[in-house]
Protein backbone atom coordinates (compact mmCIF):
# COMPACT_ATOMS: atom_id res chain seq x y z
CA UNK A 1 0.00 0.00 0.00
CA UNK A 2 1.49 3.49 -1.09
CA UNK A 3 0.96 6.31 1.39
CA UNK A 4 -1.60 8.77 0.42
CA UNK A 5 0.33 11.43 -0.38
CA UNK A 6 1.59 9.52 -3.55
CA UNK A 7 -1.99 9.31 -5.04
CA UNK A 8 -2.10 10.12 -8.53
CA UNK A 9 -5.11 12.76 -8.62
CA UNK A 10 -5.91 16.06 -10.49
CA UNK A 11 -5.07 19.63 -8.36
CA UNK A 12 -8.46 21.03 -6.73
CA UNK A 13 -8.18 24.57 -6.14
CA UNK A 14 -9.35 25.49 -2.59
CA UNK A 15 -9.14 28.32 -0.12
CA UNK A 16 -7.50 28.00 2.89
CA UNK A 17 -7.58 30.08 5.71
CA UNK A 18 -5.20 30.85 8.61
CA UNK A 19 -5.77 29.68 11.75
CA UNK A 20 -4.53 29.12 14.92
CA UNK A 21 -5.03 25.90 16.82
CA UNK A 22 -2.88 24.60 20.17
CA UNK A 23 -2.24 21.22 20.34
CA UNK A 24 0.15 19.10 22.92
CA UNK A 25 4.15 19.74 22.83
CA UNK A 26 5.00 16.37 21.54
CA UNK A 27 2.08 15.97 19.61
CA UNK A 28 3.17 18.78 17.57
CA UNK A 29 7.12 17.81 17.31
CA UNK A 30 6.13 14.50 16.35
CA UNK A 31 3.79 15.97 13.45
CA UNK A 32 6.50 18.30 11.96
CA UNK A 33 9.32 15.92 12.06
CA UNK A 34 6.64 13.93 10.16
CA UNK A 35 5.73 16.28 7.93
CA UNK A 36 9.39 17.29 7.42
CA UNK A 37 9.96 13.24 6.69
CA UNK A 38 6.86 13.25 4.13
CA UNK A 39 8.05 16.30 2.47
CA UNK A 40 4.54 18.02 3.28
CA UNK A 41 4.19 21.14 4.60
CA UNK A 42 2.46 20.69 8.28
CA UNK A 43 -1.42 22.39 6.93
CA UNK A 44 -1.02 19.52 4.20
CA UNK A 45 -0.05 16.45 6.62
CA UNK A 46 -2.70 17.51 8.96
CA UNK A 47 -5.30 18.17 6.02
CA UNK A 48 -4.40 14.79 4.47
CA UNK A 49 -4.76 13.10 7.78
CA UNK A 50 -8.20 14.73 8.71
CA UNK A 51 -10.17 13.95 4.94
CA UNK A 52 -9.07 10.22 5.68
CA UNK A 53 -10.04 10.06 9.16
CA UNK A 54 -13.83 12.16 7.61
CA UNK A 55 -13.95 8.84 5.25
CA UNK A 56 -13.04 6.06 8.38
CA UNK A 57 -9.46 5.59 6.10
CA UNK A 58 -6.29 4.87 7.60
CA UNK A 59 -3.92 7.92 6.16
CA UNK A 60 -0.70 5.88 6.78
CA UNK A 61 0.67 2.55 5.38
CA UNK A 62 3.26 0.91 7.85
CA UNK A 63 6.27 2.36 6.60
CA UNK A 64 4.87 5.75 7.76
CA UNK A 65 3.64 4.13 11.01
CA UNK A 66 7.04 2.95 11.72
CA UNK A 67 8.54 6.09 11.31
CA UNK A 68 5.83 7.47 13.56
CA UNK A 69 6.70 4.99 16.04
CA UNK A 70 10.68 6.16 15.96
CA UNK A 71 9.33 9.87 15.97
CA UNK A 72 7.47 9.17 19.16
CA UNK A 73 10.08 7.68 20.88
CA UNK A 74 12.46 10.49 19.95
CA UNK A 75 10.21 13.03 21.54
CA UNK A 76 9.12 11.12 24.22
CA UNK A 77 5.51 10.99 23.01
CA UNK A 78 3.65 8.10 25.48
CA UNK A 79 -0.37 9.88 24.71
CA UNK A 80 -2.29 7.35 22.72
CA UNK A 81 -6.38 7.36 21.24
CA UNK A 82 -7.56 6.80 24.72
CA UNK A 83 -6.33 9.55 25.79
CA UNK A 84 -7.82 11.98 23.55
CA UNK A 85 -10.60 14.44 24.66
CA UNK A 86 -8.90 14.01 28.22
CA UNK A 87 -6.22 16.10 28.48
CA UNK A 88 -6.16 19.10 29.93
CA UNK A 89 -3.62 22.35 30.07
CA UNK A 90 -0.94 21.64 32.89
CA UNK A 91 -0.77 24.81 36.01
CA UNK A 92 1.75 27.68 35.01
CA UNK A 93 5.02 26.75 37.05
Amino acid sequence: MLPWYHCTIMAVDVERVQTGVRLEKRTLKVLKGLAEYLDLSLGDLLEGIVLHAFEGQAPFGPATLEQIERLKTVYGLTLTAADSHQLREAPDV
